[in-house]
């Protein structure tokens, strides 16, 4: 089973991009599980969302305490020593940010990828929902299934600018750069 953990802030497009990505792991034959928690639905407020992925019919009704995978929407919002107590080492995390991996010589023990999806989102004239750039670059991060079915699943669930956010997806998963847990060079993009 996989379970996955979304951190972000209002209006970046959290709760829906967990349930695109559960979509699309519904069309590669998986069962999803997908749910989300926030306070105030305002722009900016912090918003968790939570997905959990198996080949076979999810029972589990509980809390994800353990993600296997991290997903950053605002990479102001990472806290290495949260990260360290909840996932095992060389587990991944993906980050929204214009900085190297590098910059997040705290987490050296995990695989990281990072996406500057808020530029990505703005020269695509997205604006602050950066969901589709994030998913796309998550999409080539973990290989679990291909690309085909994301798009599809933005294809269902965008209510506007399909096209753009369809650009969108393509330009993260083109552009995400990968480091940590032994890997050395943060410009290599995953195969």
């Amino acid at each position: 089973m996989n379970e996955i953990k979304f951190h972000g802030r209002g209006g970046q497009g959290v709760v829906m991009a967990a349930q695109m990505l559960g979509l699309a792991f519904f069309k590669a034959n998986m069962y999803p599980q997908c749910y989300s928690v926030f306070g105030g639905e305002r722009r900016g407020a912090p918003v968790l969302s939570f997905l959990r992925v198996d080949r076979e019919r999810i029972l589990l009704k509980c809390d994800i305490k353990h993600p296997n995978e991290l997903l950053y929407f605002d990479a102001s919002l990472v806290n290495p020593g949260e990260i360290k107590s909840l996932m095992a080492p060389g587990s991944r995390i993906l980050l929204n940010t214009g900085q190297s991996v590098r910059a997040f010589e705290e987490l050296s023990g995990f695989t990281l990828g990072v996406i500057d999806a808020t530029a990505i989102a703005e020269s695509t004239g997205l604006g602050h929902v950066i969901n589709t750039t994030v998913l796309g670059a998550y999409c080539r991060f973990t290989g679990h299934f291909p690309l085909e079915y994301l798009m599809e699943a933005v294809r269902e669930m965008v209510p506007a600018k399909i096209e753009t956010n369809i650009e969108a997806v393509r330009k993260g998963y083109d552009h995400l750069k990968i480091g940590g847990a032994g890997l050395q060079d943060d410009h290599s993009k995953m195969s």
